[in-house]
């Protein structure tokens, strides 16, 4: 059997080194605990930046949010003035309405009704248009409007008796 001679041996062993790496060891022996340190503050600056990177969105999310919530807002006040508005022309037309019946008894007919007989008022008023009825007795004194609405149907007088005491109403109001 062959014998390797040494001086093959040694470039056998010198050829396994070379073909088979190695790992290096650090020239600096505080570089592992550099890159520890490095590492540590890439984490909370990981955070930071992290954070300063959604700042940005975060504020136009909230703008965004706070808009959307003042849009809502303003259309719900909307609503609210649109009925205030639809109550105020209802309770106009109801003082118009008042005022138109209250104008339709002039002081000269009711004076003539004033000095009539309380039968023949009533005889006439049953006829009438409530809402002239009405305007007419609420004009007159209450003790001869009482005596018409004492000769009245009873029907009739209690139709007349909540107009009047409508007009009142509406009138103490206003």
């Amino acid at each position: 059997m062959l014998k390797p001679k040494p001086f093959t041996l040694g470039i056998l062993t010198a050829m396994a080194i070379a073909m088979f790496p190695t790992p290096s060891l650090p020239q600096d022996p505080r570089k592992p605990e550099a890159e520890a340190k490095r590492a540590e503050t890439d984490a909370g600056d990981g955070v930071q930046q992290y954070c300063s990177n959604i700042a940005s969105f975060a504020a136009d999310a909230r703008i965004a949010w706070q808009m959307k919530r003042m849009d809502d807002l303003e259309a719900q006040l909307k609503q609210r003035i649109a009925d205030l508005e639809a109550k105020e022309t209802e309770s106009k037309e109801w003082i118009d309405k008042r005022e138109a019946l209250m104008k339709k008894a002039q002081d000269g007919v009711v004076a003539i009704y004033a000095k009539m007989q309380p039968e023949a008022a009533a005889a006439q008023m049953g006829v009438m248009e409530d809402d002239t009825a009405a305007a007419l007795l609420s004009k007159l004194n209450p003790r001869v409007s009482s005596a018409i609405l004492n000769e009245m149907e009873a029907g009739k007088a209690a139709k007349l008796t909540d107009l009047i005491s409508g007009a009142m109403a509406d009138r103490k109001k206003s």
